[in-house]
């Protein structure tokens, strides 16, 4: 089970994990709640029922991470569109980001659960749970992508960042991306039937 997830009873999975891989699936987790932002929850006395028909931003952010979890719907080609995935933005992302809350702090609460060992331990999750992870690692992925700048134009792909040489500043940040996506990998491979 070391270092990839296996089904469990129930539709979940389940994979060992040791302290330091706990502490970098948390503190990635951490950062891309704090990449996202705080949720807008109603302040007390106001109507739960009117969130769900708060308006979202209309324009795409800035930060290319971001622009990467939040993309435009129709794209930007003409104004047309443009107007239309303004449109679409409004009403859907504060939602999408909600979701990609949810999954991220899923991340950090059942990591937290761990019960505390020496050498870390086995995290173990529902079928809920797997979906939360997934959609988390796959933010995470996308997020440390856009950061290094991969793309699926890039000439030689993923197989480039392998040969990076252990003297290079993004050398951490492509391990952790290529270790997030061998997760990811094992975590599919668990839930297909």
């Amino acid at each position: 089970m070391a270092g990839h997830f296996e089904a469990t009873p129930g539709g979940g999975a389940a994979v060992a994990l040791d302290e330091v891989e706990i502490a970098i699936l948390r503190s990635l987790a951490v950062q891309l709640l704090e990449l996202i932002g705080p949720g807008d929850e109603p302040a007390e006395g106001e109507d739960p029922l009117a969130a769900l028909f708060a308006e979202g931003p209309s324009e795409p952010p800035t930060d290319p991470a971001l622009a990467r979890l939040f993309p435009e719907a129709y794209g930007d080609d003409d104004s047309e569109l443009r107007a239309a995935s303004a449109e679409f933005r409004r009403y859907t992302e504060n939602d999408l980001r909600s979701r990609k809350r949810d999954d991220a702090l899923t991340v950090v609460r059942t990591l937290d659960a761990i019960p505390d060992g020496e050498d870390g331990g086995i995290l173990e999750l529902t079928a809920d749970e797997c979906r939360n992870w997934l959609g988390a690692l796959n933010d995470l992925r996308l997020t440390i992508g856009t950061r290094l700048d991969v793309s699926d134009q890039d000439e030689g792909g993923e197989g480039s960042l392998y040969r990076l040489p252990d003297s290079d500043p993004r050398k951490p940040m492509v391990m952790a991306y290529l270790w997030l996506g061998a997760l990811q990998e094992t975590l599919v491979e668990t839930l297909m039937p």
